[in-house]
């Protein structure tokens, strides 16, 4: 620390998430897949079922853990769970051809991308940036990371996810538009991904609103599981 120039604020904390046998993986961006199953995009009445991909970002400390308390976010009167295969990148590359894609990832999680689809239908009515309805306090669940080593590239297995018990979204990873190489081809074309980068690869059908005292499971086969309990909002 420079005598003349001392830090005027504490040092911001380190957002990591547990690993699969042991360890933790530190967070640096947390990047998000729009539109990427064509039964959740007829759902939601998008228009062309064959856009390329196209990303957005929600804050690294939007991560909470398995088992969190999620409080009922201000803002919004219609509050929706999205399960989404996470994808944690562990090798730095730009401009990655889709053979090599794999080699850059370090592991897999299930993640929810909550969501508060009322301010994210303003967006899109108004032609505005989606942060309003995405990128709030708390909407990035992600559970344990399984390292790659430990679990298969994903390229078809059931993801789920219910409430109170009753399953609300089911789909196969293979139901994907862009595949998991895809994916991480397509977004290394617009910026450098880096070790610690997370990306969120879409959701299946089926989404749904969320109140106080839900409880949210999500799965997808061969990875750990994730537990959320919605909470009333806070004062």
């Amino acid at each position: 620390m420079n005598e003349f120039f001392p830090n005027m604020l504490p040092a911001v904390a380190v957002t990591e998430i547990p690993v699969l046998g042991g360890g933790a993986f530190p967070v640096r961006r947390v990047y998000c897949v729009g539109r990427n199953y064509l039964d959740h995009i007829r759902e939601m009445g998008e228009a062309d079922e064959r856009d390329p991909p196209f990303f957005f970002q929600k804050p690294r400390d939007s991560i909470v853990q398995d088992g969190a308390q999620v409080a009922y976010p201000p803002f919004t009167d219609d509050f929706q769970f999205e399960v989404e295969l996470v994808i944690a990148i562990g090798r730095a590359g730009k401009n990655i051809p889709v053979a090599e894609a794999l080699d850059h990832i370090w592991g897999y999680a299930v993640g929810i991308d909550l969501t508060r689809r009322d301010r994210q239908r303003d967006a899109r009515d108004m032609k505005l940036p989606w942060e309003a309805g995405k990128s709030f306090d708390a909407s990035a669940p992600c559970g344990a990371i399984a390292p790659a080593r430990d679990a298969r590239h994903f390229k078809g297995c059931a993801i789920t996810l219910s409430v109170n018990g009753v399953e609300k979204q089911r789909g196969d990873i293979g139901q994907m538009i862009w595949s998991v190489p895809e994916i991480v081809t397509e977004l290394s074309k617009q910026m450098t991904l880096e070790p610690g980068d997370l990306i969120y690869t879409g959701t299946p059908a089926g989404v749904g609103a969320v109140v106080p005292g839900d409880l949210i499971d999500a799965h997808i086969e061969g990875l750990p599981s994730l537990t959320i309990t919605i909470t009333p909002p806070e004062a």
